[in-house]
């Protein structure tokens, strides 16, 4: 993933931790399991999470589609599928994504809302995790929702905030 692809999202470049060996992983026929973190706002980092548990794809009897990387640009891309119901805008433009952090077939992505009382939430969350779940290579998605630090119009990209009249 390019810096380019993820400017108006990035406050830092792109992380991504390298493959684990099949040794310090699942002793598989498989080979290794990619792990990568995406962090989409610097402010608050995840953790990658380590492959030493016994995974699913280790017993799939494609070994093809174990080994699929999960595209950054596409988790990216089905969240911006995601339209926040109230402005109209989607929640990546928006800045409501923190991170997104993925370990072989697994998404995990931190992310806010614009308030905490929003009562458009469990149904941004529902769709997040939804796009994310269509994504190639992506089996679960977690979302996980925090307030802190709290979301500012600052987060916004400069064609969200164009398109609310923000200046």
């Amino acid at each position: 993933m390019t810096d380019e692809t993820l400017s108006p999202l990035v406050a830092a470049p792109a992380v991504a931790t390298p493959p684990v060996a099949a040794s310090s992983c699942c002793s598989d026929s498989h080979g290794t399991h990619s792990h990568s973190m995406l962090p989409v706002a610097s402010s608050l980092p995840v953790a990658s999470e380590c492959c030493s548990t016994a995974h699913m794809e280790c017993s799939t009897a494609n070994p093809s589609e174990a080994e699929a990387p999960v595209d950054d640009a596409a988790l990216i891309d089905a969240l911006r599928e995601v339209i926040d119901p109230e402005l109209m805008i989607n929640i990546v433009d928006l800045g409501l994504v923190y991170s997104i952090n993925h370990t072989d077939r697994k998404v995990h992505v931190d992310m806010t809302l614009t308030s905490p009382a929003c009562p458009a939430g469990p149904q941004i969350i529902m769709q997040s995790k939804l796009a994310l779940e269509k994504v190639a290579g992506v089996d679960v998605a977690e979302i996980k929702l925090t307030m802190s630090p709290p979301w500012t119009p600052a987060r916004m990209t400069d064609e969200a905030r164009d398109q609310l009249g923000i200046f």
